[in-house]
């Protein structure tokens, strides 16, 4: 088995997925229960309205939670998995940080989405292989 200093930035990843998914979860679920507690203003756009919205990202947090178990237990899978719902919710976290009155949540999602990502990406070779 090779293993390098790189190998610990996987399973850091596996981890901050979890993390990620669970803050994604409870600002889906805050939603969801309180529609009121995210206040937009009369000229911003909203595609969906803030209960659906909330159920759209309660359901990608437990998603993300998974895949991070997946990443966590060496599954080939979910690098690729976790790359593509990683980028998908920055994304759906940017559209939330540039129309929420407490972009808190989304910047916190935001930045830990970006160093999954540049875990996930860079140097993905030297990851625990057995031989």
């Amino acid at each position: 088995m090779r293993t390098s200093a790189w190998t610990g930035w996987i399973g850091f990843a596996g981890w901050m997925l979890l993390i990620i998914g669970m803050i994604d979860f409870f600002e889906g679920l805050i939603a969801v229960i309180r529609s009121e507690y995210y206040v937009l203003g009369p000229n911003q756009l909203v595609v969906f309205d803030t209960t659906t919205w909330g159920w759209i990202t309660l359901l990608l947090g437990i998603v993300i939670a998974l895949v991070g178990l997946g990443l966590l237990a060496g599954s080939g899978w979910a690098r690729w998995t976790a790359i593509v719902v990683g980028s998908i919710n920055f994304i759906a976290q940017l559209g939330f940080f540039g129309s929420a009155a407490y972009p808190l949540w989304a910047l916190t999602a935001q930045a830990l989405t970006l160093v999954v990502l540049y875990a996930l990406i860079v140097r993905w070779d030297d990851r625990p292989r057995m031989e």
